[in-house]
């Protein structure tokens, strides 16, 4: 049996130009049946691009796209089998919560009362049980979204795909409708691709995240696998906060900070020698609630990087601004070939190019 039977899509050699602008650059993607897969990049890295191939919204220059093992490549979206939720949901705004949710079953002639079970079950599945009869202008944001999302449910999708569904609506509603969507899915299993540029959201609801950087995927593991063991510097520095020390990329809470050169070291860690104990001067300390962030410049290179440290860790240290300390990396991810990056890439990631 091929690995391709148990993947709800596949897309092979796909390519997309806009002029110049390489979009898509010789794609191989693979779906699980049953995954919740994170599309995680830049703006530009082209993964609503590939998302819209796999919907039919765009149609890639050379490449095919399948879906449970059927050739869709010039298929039109209504006949693919998907759902399809966007950033600015439109909602039919003369209609009420009830009857958006019902629109797409209508239209393909579903039974009534079957129509009706489906609604209702979709509506508690979301949290809007008490709100059919309200008009989306009566909803808030984050409502608008769950009512988007079970109108794409509605018509038994067997892909749903997600385009920065959260974007448009704040940090505190965005986590809460986090963790609902990794409940839903966990409850209705429907394979789901989601696009998004934020990391914590990637991390936090996907079972696999596929990293784009232009047009190409760079990496497609679990949050563990690629946060752990990214295999370059740009996906070491898309997922997650980097500091560069003496060169070398880490992660902040991965650098220990001392009084002495021997207090940088764990009870386990070898002798200062072994270890690249680097003296740094701290320049700010910004208390962020449990962590602490610690700005220092390296008196190695002159270069400044952060540390990021428990706040019984900082008050039991006592550090003040304009100290000397000593610091060293506890853990450096194994990305093959050195964890330096190129200036581009980090621009990229959204990172200063030292």
């Amino acid at each position: 049996m091929s690995s391709d039977q148990h993947n709800a899509i596949t897309v092979r050699g796909a390519n997309k130009r806009y002029g110049d602008f390489v979009a898509l650059d010789d794609i191989d993607f693979d779906v699980p049946e049953g995954s919740l897969t994170a599309l995680l990049g830049p703006s530009g890295s082209g993964k609503s691009t590939l998302l819209r191939a796999i919907a039919g919204l765009d149609q890639p220059d050379t490449g095919t796209i399948t879906i449970k093992g059927r050739d869709v490549t010039g298929v039109p979206p209504q006949r693919r089998g998907i759902g399809f939720v966007f950033q600015h949901y439109a909602a039919f705004k003369h209609l009420t919560v009830r009857d958006n949710v019902a629109f797409g079953p209508k239209i393909r002639k579903m039974p009534k009362a079957e129509i009706k079970d489906k609604v209702d079950s979709l509506l508690e599945i979301v949290g809007l049980a008490g709100f059919q009869s309200r008009y989306p202008s009566q909803l808030s944001g984050g409502q608008r979204q769950r009512m988007a999302l079970a109108r794409a449910l509605a018509v038994d999708p067997e892909v749903l795909l997600l385009d920065e569904p959260f974007g448009a609506l704040d940090a505190k509603v965005r986590e809460d409708l986090r963790a609902w969507l990794r409940r839903l899915h966990d409850e209705v299993h429907v394979t789901t691709v989601l696009v998004t540029h934020d990391q914590a959201e990637a991390l936090d609801v996907a079972d696999r995240i596929a990293v784009l950087n232009k047009g190409r995927i760079e990496q497609i593991g679990t949050p563990t696998e690629v946060y752990d063991s990214p295999v370059n510097g740009f996906v070491m520095s898309f997922l997650g906060a980097v500091s560069s020390l003496n060169g070398t990329l880490v992660r902040p809470h991965d650098i220990r900070v001392g009084r002495n050169p021997d207090m940088a070291l764990a009870q386990t860690d070898g002798n200062v020698s072994s270890t690249g104990v680097i003296r740094a001067v701290i320049d700010r300390i910004v208390w962020l609630g449990f962590e602490v962030r610690v700005e220092l410049t390296s008196a190695a290179d002159n270069s400044s990087f952060t540390a990021q440290i428990t706040r019984g860790d900082a008050e039991a240290l006592g550090l003040k601004e304009g100290d000397t300390v000593y610091v060293r990396a506890t853990r450096v991810p194994p990305v093959p070939g050195g964890t330096e990056l190129p200036a581009a890439d980090l621009s990229a990631a959204g990172l200063p190019a030292t």
